[in-house]
């Protein structure tokens, strides 16, 4: 509906008599007297003032529409004008307009309060009801947008006249969040307008032809369209931050810890384009956290996806209303899958920020998982169908101290099934929260990425190449994973409960914790990684022992009370638990791990130009080998990136490595620290099982996962009972899930007479790692023994 209101207009640019009615959307008799008093305060009580005309705020009813068609046949050209009422809440001594917790304990709703609380607010805080002017529009001009839609206003009078008061709706909808600020931006009329819209029809026409009339019926496509709706409401985009905050700081510090500078960056990107949301989902407070970090930074909430099996009782009302869009766990249903696009498409183009985990679930391991392109791709096709010049997708790593949720992974890793949610869940979890100190939580937000970058112009080249597009999405959900991945903050909990798993069980004293962790952190230092603003407190053997007696607290940790020196250890039960926490940093270490492993893999060759040529083939195979439990560069920088390492730590490493004089434990002692035990160990460990038990399969036929799975379980407990591992870490449904993958990727699961050699042939490559990996702990022990004789000399 003019850009320029008409409170901002002179007084001679307001005399259009005969030519402008206002549309008093209003739903009291409250608020029509007020739009009524702003009217005649801008043009007088003369024969020239506009008529106002009475439209509701909520849905039209019959009645209404056939009264508004009869009018709008008699304007003629005149130019109508929307103005409603927008409330707020009072102003609190710190200025701030927000609705907080006590309203909503009191039933009161700021942004909507009942007729008699209208009068009341008129009366006495008038401040508080701001009559809204929507930007205006001429009749002409409406029956040409409704033309543009597809739809005949001369035929379709009542369509019209709802097409009419949708606009004035949307036009107040965007002066009020001008009003209030970004963070209210509303999208309420989000199904009547992908309803009326030409794309969606011509769309639904062609699914209706492919599926048929009754499989897509109005009913069928509305109750749809419906279960997606989040009757976004302004009470719960204040209120939702705030319980969020209530349920987790119950148990953690209540400042989250953010960057300044990259909220600066968020809020001019905000400001720019529209913003998708991607993060790594680690817990079930990563939602609240990224709201209430959003919301006190004074953004606006974007729209959250999450899985349908959370819309439960008093918890789903309030996410829906709060702006969380529900979807089905499978999106099968041509039907519903059209929809669900065209619902994304939709508020692509309206510029409303989205927001996801990237992985689509859970990790319950601490490290990422990879990247799901289904809602990914629907936004794109919305981007390359022209309907956005561009959207940000942007990362978002949360990190946390501790999670009480890490029990309940381990217990997923030894085939535990997942607890179904409901209010006993949603009760034991907030119980949860506050029973225990669980630290800080972090959040970071790095450089977005670019849509338009990686995708070329809408309509572009790569937009008509079925192939290139595809490739181009994969980079970019790649991209986004890479930028979660490398932003995550090292925290002091992730990097003493990785010292404590690399003892395999064995107590350490907090003095020899915090001699193992000093080369970690120059290490660290050295590559430029993410650290929280704790760690540099590892240094000192006090920082160290305040990070161990919160684990101890926690259950973690084991604090045994020696007759000299108190030690502390992660026990067999607790190492499943232990690694969720150092997985969450396990990127920063994997590069140095290959390089570690490579070269006791090339140490087995006599010749010097043989070695450097076994290092480099060890590299690309590690590299294929753990693709799918690890995020890597594409072929040309991971070398590159390989060989600063190997440079990093000593300049040299080429010249050595070829040396006739070459010894394998001198070039590991000059790499200190040694990080493959403690990283990639486990991996390399849970493969191996896998392809044992495979080895001994034996039966022809497909091969039962589940039952794999079950077997390696077994066989791992045997294996730890042996001390044939190194820890109880590999022992995990998790891992082995992608071990599975990787054997299938291998050819190992391949029906055939030679199954069980392939899956022999595969193990023993895989034991050769593990061997190799025994030889760099060996030297890490042996330097680590060597270290606490000179520290205690």
């Amino acid at each position: 509906m003019s850009e320029r209101t008409v409170s901002e207009r002179t007084a001679s640019e307001r005399t259009v008599a005969g030519r402008l009615v206002v549309f008093a959307v209003t739903r009291t008799a409250v608020e029509e007297r007020l739009v009524r008093d702003r009217v005649r305060q801008l043009f007088g009580d003369g024969p020239d003032a506009p008529e106002v005309l009475g439209v509701p705020r909520a849905k039209a009813s019959p009645a209404d529409i056939e009264g508004l068609r009869v009018r709008l046949a008699e304007f003629g050209d005149v130019e109508l004008l929307p103005m409603g009422v927008t409330w707020l809440p009072s102003e609190h001594t710190d200025g701030e307009r927000k609705v907080r917790l006590r309203d909503l304990a009191r039933g009161h709703n700021p942004y909507k309060p009942t007729p008699r609380q209208q009068g009341a607010i008129a009366r006495k805080e008038p401040d508080r009801g701001r009559v809204t002017e929507g930007a205006s529009a001429s009749v002409a001009t409406l029956r040409e947008r409704y033309v543009e839609s597809g739809k005949d206003p001369a035929a379709d009078a009542d369509g019209f006249a709802r097409f009419v008061i949708r606009r004035a709706r949307l036009a107040l909808q965007r002066a009020e969040a001008q009003l209030l600020g970004p963070q209210f931006k509303s999208a309420k009329l989000v199904k009547d307008e992908i309803l009326a819209n030409k794309h969606f029809q011509a769309g639904l026409q062609r699914i209706r032809l492919e599926l048929g009339p009754d499989a897509t019926s109005e009913e069928k496509v509305e109750e749809i369209l419906e279960e997606m709706a989040t009757g976004w409401g302004r009470l719960f985009i204040d209120v939702y931050p705030r319980v969020g905050r209530a349920v987790f700081q119950r148990g953690f510090d209540p400042t989250i810890d953010t960057d300044t500078t990259e909220i600066s960056r968020l809020k001019q990107t905000l400001a720019e384009r529209p913003v998708i949301f991607l993060w790594s989902h680690r817990s079930n407070l990563d939602t609240p956290v990224l709201a209430a970090s959003l919301h006190e930074n004074g953004l606006p909430l974007p729209h959250m996806f999450a899985g349908i099996n959370m819309s439960f009782g008093p918890m789903g009302a309030i996410l829906r209303r709060s702006g969380v869009i529900f979807i089905r766990r499978s999106i099968g249903d041509p039907l519903y899958k059209f929809l669900l696009k065209e619902f994304v498409g939709y508020l692509a183009e309206k510029r409303f920020n989205l927001s996801w985990s990237i992985e689509g679930t859970r990790s319950r391991t601490g490290k990422m998982l990879p990247p799901k392109l289904g809602l990914l791709s629907f936004v794109a096709d919305a981007y390359i169908e022209g309907r956005s010049d561009d959207i940000a997708l942007q990362p978002v790593s949360i990190a946390f101290d501790q999670l009480h949720e890490v029990g309940e992974y381990a217990e997923y890793a030894l085939g535990g099934k997942k607890a179904a949610e409901g209010m006993k869940w949603l009760y034991g979890f907030i119980k949860a929260q506050g029973q225990g100190n669980f630290g800080k939580i972090y959040i970071r937000y790095p450089e977005p990425v670019s849509m338009r970058s990686l995708m070329g112009p809408p309509n572009g080249e790569i937009a008509q190449d079925e192939a290139r597009r595809a490739l181009a999405l994969q980079k970019m959900a790649f991209e986004v994973a890479w930028r979660i991945n490398m932003a995550m903050p090292v925290t002091p909990t992730a990097l003493v409960t990785a010292t404590l798993l690399a003892t395999q069980g064995a107590a350490l004293t907090s003095r020899q914790v915090t001699v193992a962790l000093s080369q970690v952190l120059d290490y660290l230092e050295n590559l430029a990684a993410p650290l929280a603003s704790s760690v540099p407190n590892l240094r000192a053997e006090a920082g160290v022992e305040q990070v161990l007696r919160a684990l101890a607290a926690s259950g973690i940790v084991t604090r045994v009370e020696g007759a000299r020196d108190v030690v502390w250890l992660i026990g067999p039960d607790k190492q499943l638990a232990a690694t969720f926490y150092r997985n969450s940093i396990i990127q920063f270490f994997q590069l140095g791990a290959i390089c570690e492993i490579a070269l006791a893999l090339a140490a087995r060759s006599d010749s010097g130009t043989k070695r450097l040529e076994r290092f480099w083939r060890a590299v690309d195979r590690l590299r294929d080998l753990l693709k799918f439990d690890f995020y890597f560069q594409e072929k040309s920088v991971y070398r590159e990136q390989i060989a600063a390492q190997m440079a990093m730590a000593d300049p040299g490493w080429e010249a050595k490595l070829t040396a006739a004089d070459f010894d394998i434990r001198t070039m590991l002692r000059g790499r200190m620290p040694l990080v493959a035990p403690v990283s990639l160990r486990p991996f390399f460990e849970a493969y191996g099982i896998v392809a044992d038990v495979l080895a001994h399969h034996g039966a022809a036929g497909p091969i039962d996962k589940a039952q794999v799975t079950k077997d390696a379980l077994a066989y791992g407990e045997q294996l730890i009972a042996q001390r044939r591992v190194a820890s109880a870490d590999p022992v995990s449904a998790l891992l082995f899930a992608t071990g599975l993958q990787l054997a299938d990727n291998q050819g190992v699961l391949v029906d055939g007479p030679d199954r069980s050699e392939r899956a022999a042939r595969f193990e023993q490559e895989l034991r050769e790692i593990t061997e190799a990996v025994a030889l760099i702990a060996a030297v890490s022990t042996e330097v680590f023994t060597e270290q606490m004789r000179a520290a205690r000399a």
